[in-house]
């Protein structure tokens, strides 16, 4: 596994394409991260949009690598309830008030929140400008930094505000996960799950394996897992970049998750702890549908649960409160709930073709809080 390291891996969409590097020690190798972000300005500017934590840990060493420059940090609130469009525009008054202009990049120094609101705020400011990619927690550096989804939350239903727009590079240090909450690490660690779910069976059976290591954040362990991950999605990213087909595997579990976020009230549960409730209940309805044999949503809840995550509800959600937040999700269509289901471990495909019984029967499981 550390042979791997030096290698950068690459989303590959033509002149568009941009590299993904995973290295222990990135942020703290000055000389390094200096000569990979200079040839990626444009210009003078830039900007780094962050969040206290995160900026109090490795705001320094990120300024440090970009001497001789206009750097200007916006530092928004910790947590998913502030990936509004209220921060949004809070970011929009901050380049203008400190006249950046369409040269600027725009560097995301965070998790998931503060990754897809920057990108959203770089899709969108002056018609688009670069942005970097500088994920600090597992989920960022595993999911969300990579494939160029930006988003803000809306009161009606999580991401519905955003666009697809690329960064010109992903910088993961895996050291910054040694100082990253239990909790965050955890609900990164169910994302890692969901690949090898939904793409890659040997992948699933490895960490069954290793999920002590994981858990105890070996490094060797853990850079694998990053890395084929990334390189998971990046695949799927480059067959389908903005999720006319093949793409929508990646949101195993997120239908059901996304709903849980929004009926408790975004931040209640960390993203990755209602993919986690959301991926065994999408294994125990693709059994429902005939696809996935008995031993599949054990094996799948087995892992979690040895890994951490949580695996069921601990307030009752009501079927109808959970059918009409679905309904809400990007994944519905023509009012049609569309949901990643899998056959197998180490595969999944999408449906809207079920019986509302088989649905509601997982769902009234679960309101029940049993998984």
């Amino acid at each position: 596994m550390g042979s791997e390291a030096s290698q950068p891996l690459t989303v590959e969409l033509g002149d568009r394409s941009y590299p993904i590097h995973i290295r222990d020690g990135l942020l703290a190798d000055r000389a390094l991260l200096e000569a990979t972000l200079k040839p990626l300005l444009r210009a003078n500017q830039v900007a780094v949009i962050t969040n206290p934590t995160v900026e109090a840990l490795y705001g320094e060493a990120l300024l440090s690598a970009l001497p001789g420059r206009q750097v200007d940090v916006f530092s928004m609130p910790d947590g998913e309830a502030h990936k509004n469009l209220e921060t949004y525009g809070a970011a929009m008054d901050f380049l203008m008030a400190h006249r950046h202009n369409r040269t600027t990049t725009i560097v995301a120094l965070g998790g998931g929140v503060v990754g897809d609101l920057a990108g959203f705020v770089a899709a969108t400011f002056q018609r688009g400008v670069d942005f970097v990619q500088v994920p600090t927690t597992l989920l960022a550096q595993v999911d969300s930094s990579v494939g160029g989804k930006t988003a803000v939350n809306h009161p009606a239903g999580k991401n519905m505000i955003g666009a697809f727009y690329q960064p010109r590079v992903v910088l993961i240090d895996t050291q910054t996960l040694t100082t990253l909450p239990p909790r965050e690490y955890t609900a990164g660690l169910a994302e890692v799950v969901k690949y090898g779910v939904i793409a890659d069976a040997e992948f699933f059976s490895w960490m069954e394996a290793n999920a002590a290591a994981l858990v105890a954040r070996d490094p060797q362990i853990l850079e694998h897992a990053i890395r084929t991950s990334c390189a998971t999605k990046a695949r799927v990213v480059a067959a389908d970049e903005r999720e006319a087909s093949v793409r929508a595997i990646l949101n195993f579990g997120h239908t059901f998750g996304h709903a849980i976020e929004k009926l408790t009230g975004y931040g209640a549960w960390l993203h990755g702890e209602a993919v986690s409730i959301g991926m065994v209940m999408a294994a125990r309805f693709s059994h429902k549908l005939g696809l996935l044999d008995q031993g599949g949503p054990e094996r799948i809840r087995d892992l979690l649960l040895s890994l951490g995550c949580p695996v069921a509800l601990t307030q009752g959600l009501p079927a109808s409160d959970m059918m009409d937040a679905m309904g809400m999700d990007k994944k519905a269509t023509d009012g049609n709930i569309r949901f990643v289901v899998t056959p197998e471990i180490g595969s999944a495909t999408l449906t809207a073709n079920y019986a509302d019984a088989a649905l509601r029967e997982v769902l009234d499981t679960f309101s029940q809080g049993q998984a």
